[in-house]
């Protein structure tokens, strides 16, 4: 047994040894799998922790729950389980063989062969499972592959790409994630040959994927090479420019803060609300995702010669969230330095002016004479214009003033707009 310093923190204790411990009873082995194995192995973290086990998923089931779990059967007929330990989801898979597939998804039967299981699974480097006790096993040299900054296919790439065409997506992913270079020539010439077949795949697995792709580490140089190979643009249906991920990345760095996948997809494929509109259908995306990059097809051509008052307008208009996507986003296509001392501003601005609450109600104009209607949204949107012009003054008196100057202009117009026209004799 390896000592427990030898083991990634989240094997050494905690929720995943308890877990382990509940379900590798009888005879039944229970391995970590997966990204976690990965992440630790090359010093990143574990993100989620991903188990597999021979034990079959009803008896999963009944063991998690006679130790106090929750157990969520997301997806038990194929043999998967979400056990819920102290908050924290963590899969629990079967071993399993393929049957048939269909370049979806596998017909698969429970098995208790851990080389099998591995030999099923896509690239080399996702073939690994780390025991409790700290023993990596690697039945096809992952670990050299990922010392090497190296992602390949199991045995034949066209075949495994056939068995999934999903498998398409996951290289680049994994090669932007982890490998340094160029893509295996092999598993690309592959992914190439089966492009036909990305237009089987569910808009909801696309969308998984291009998400996890365009925030990863090397996604700029990655996507690139996608699109020089035809193979993005079959996704997307248009692509801007992916050299601009770079420059976003580098913002990024320079500014401590994360990747955000929605924002890095509309920085590389949308210009205008059409790209949005078409990144909705073919990806299936939220409501609340389309309206992000709909605001980023809107407003991205942001000046910041135009000074902070029009910046606070923006602000104002579209809150913190659309205002930086919109500017990190102009910021990434300016090709400005991360150092850019007026674009840092107005990256800043959410940070240090939070906007106002517009201080007018149509009460409060009907209390003035006005007679309720739509004459009151007219006024109201009248008085927010003066108001943001004003650099939104909160003093009364200050407010009152562009009150009454609306007041006033409207009452005139609307004369104006009365009078009878001049008669000509």
């Amino acid at each position: 047994m390896k000592p427990l310093a030898d083991l990634p923190d989240w094997l050494a204790g905690g929720n995943v040894p308890r877990l382990i411990g509940a379900l590798a009873v009888d005879g039944d082995a229970v391995r970590a799998v997966g990204g976690a194995v990965r992440n630790w192995l090359v010093g990143m973290p574990p993100g989620d922790v991903d188990l597999a086990t021979t034990a079959e998923p009803g008896t999963v089931a009944a063991r998690a729950a006679r130790a106090g779990f929750k157990v969520v059967p997301t997806g038990i007929d194929h043999g998967t389980v979400t056990v819920v330990v102290e908050g924290t989801g963590y899969e629990v898979t079967t071993l399993r063989e393929d049957i048939a597939t269909d370049g979806r998804r596998a017909v698969v039967r429970f098995g208790r062969d851990w080389r099998a299981d591995a030999a099923r699974r896509d690239f080399t480097i996702n073939a690994m499972s780390l025991s409790a006790e700290g023993e990596l096993f690697d039945y096809f040299g992952g670990r050299d592959d990922l010392a090497e900054g190296r992602v390949r296919f199991i045995g034949d790439a066209r075949a495994r790409v056939r068995e999934d065409r999903l498998r398409i997506l996951r290289l680049f992913r994994f090669h932007a994630t982890y490998a340094r270079g160029e893509i295996d020539r092999e598993a690309l010439a592959a992914c190439i040959a089966e492009r036909e077949g990305l237009a089987d795949l569910s808009r909801e697995r696309l969308r998984a994927e291009i998400m996890k792709l365009v925030a990863a580490p090397r996604a700029g140089a990655t996507c690139q090479a996608m699109a020089d190979c035809g193979l993005l643009g079959r996704v997307l249906g248009g692509v801007t420019t992916a050299a601009a991920l770079d420059r976003l990345a580098a913002v990024e760095r320079a500014l401590s803060i994360g990747p955000d996948p929605v924002q890095r997809l509309g920085l590389l494929a949308v210009l205008t609300r059409e790209d949005a509109l078409r990144l909705r259908e073919r990806l299936a995306l939220s409501n609340a995702e389309f309206r992000r990059l709909d605001g980023i097809g809107h407003g991205w051509r942001i000046d910041p010669a135009a000074g902070e008052a029009a910046a606070k307008r923006l602000l104002y208009a579209v809150g913190p969230r659309g205002f930086r996507d919109r500017v990190l986003v102009g910021f990434a296509r300016s090709g400005a330095p991360p150092d850019n001392p007026a674009w840092r501003a107005l990256v800043a601005l959410p940070e240090r002016w939070t906007a106002p609450h517009f201080p007018v109600s149509g009460e409060e104009l009907q209390r003035r004479g006005l007679a309720p209607g739509p004459d009151i949204g007219a006024v109201l949107a009248e008085v927010r214009e003066r108001w943001m012009a004003a650099d939104f003054p909160a003093g009364r008196a200050a407010v009152g003033a562009l009150v009454d100057a609306a007041l006033a202009g409207f009452v005139t117009g609307k004369q104006q707009s009365e009078r009878p026209p001049d008669r000509e004799y």
